[in-house]
């Protein structure tokens, strides 16, 4: 009984967190699916199917499809960036390890908005991109880069790019040396090695991190706002607007029913693969 209260004096902060900040808020997303919006706004508690059939109207669906390749495609891109700096950072020495991790994090201790600002001013037609372009000779006038799809990518990657390193560098730092030393002995080659040893071993680590980036680009709306200036509009835009200008609330709790859904599906999808690979890594 003693080690019974103390688990729950323990676990009773994180619990009740939890269930004052997430469990409850999705419940009344979940509630709000099944009313109609009133006349001017908030809802009428008769229940209905409607908002369900319109969350898969071609025209939803179609923000649907654009915001999973912009997310699908920062997340790739993270990847490739990403894995390459984290074995950089990882073979660095003890000192120099240190002042590239403080640099990799230190873009969090500003603002968001301002981070995603100062793309706008580096990718505007006066920006210092395209100043650059111009003076060097390689384009005449300048380029339409602002309020464009690889403005969002873009902003996205510098924003969640850490997140994919993090765990990448944290999965190759702890790495045993003498698995690389046993394959160097046995004939292979450093990158017959990398491939046969070092990647395997990182690829639960690779699953976390492109799950840490594709979930908050999937739902982001500031990024599209700002630096699309509109024109692309992703899910997190239509949930937003579904609530603050439609005044919607049944249907964009839809919408964000859909969007929760599908990224539950996709974390349970992460953590088989995790279990599947560590087992064969252990087996």
């Amino acid at each position: 009984m003693k080690a019974k209260l103390e688990r729950i004096t323990l676990l009773g902060p994180g619990l009740g967190y939890l269930t004052a900040l997430m469990v409850v808020p999705l419940a009344l997303v979940l509630s709000y699916t099944i009313f109609q919006r009133g006349r001017f706004g908030g809802l009428v508690y008769e229940p209905t199917t409607e908002n369900f059939r319109r969350a898969v109207d071609p025209l939803y669906l179609d923000v649907l499809v654009t915001s999973v390749w912009i997310a699908g495609v920062t997340t790739l891109l993270a990847l490739l960036i990403g894995y390459p700096t984290a074995y950089v950072i990882a073979h660095l020495p003890k000192r120099a390890k240190t002042i590239a991790l403080v640099a990799l994090v230190l873009p969090f201790w500003t603002n968001f908005l301002i981070r995603t600002y100062a793309w706008i001013v580096l990718l505007s037609p006066a920006g210092l991109v395209n100043d650059a372009l111009t003076g060097w000779g390689l384009v005449d006038e300048p380029l339409q880069l602002l309020y464009t799809k690889p403005a969002i990518i873009a902003g996205l990657l510098y924003s969640y790019l850490p997140l994919m390193v993090l765990p990448l560098y944290a999965s190759l730092e702890k790495q045993d040396g003498h698995l690389l030393e046993a394959a160097a002995n046995l004939g292979a080659r450093p990158a017959r090695a990398f491939w046969t040893v070092t990647l395997p071993l990182t690829l639960p680590a690779m699953l976390t991190g492109c799950v840490f980036v594709f979930v908050p680009s999937l739902g982001n709306f500031v990024v599209p706002e700002l630096l699309g200036g509109g024109r692309t509009a992703m899910v997190g835009n239509l949930v937003r607007d579904q609530f603050l200008k439609a005044r919607d609330w049944p249907f964009g709790a839809t919408l964000a029913l859909a969007v929760v859904a599908m990224l539950v599906v996709l974390l349970l999808i992460q953590a088989w693969s995790g279990r599947r690979l560590q087992g064969s890594d252990h087996a």
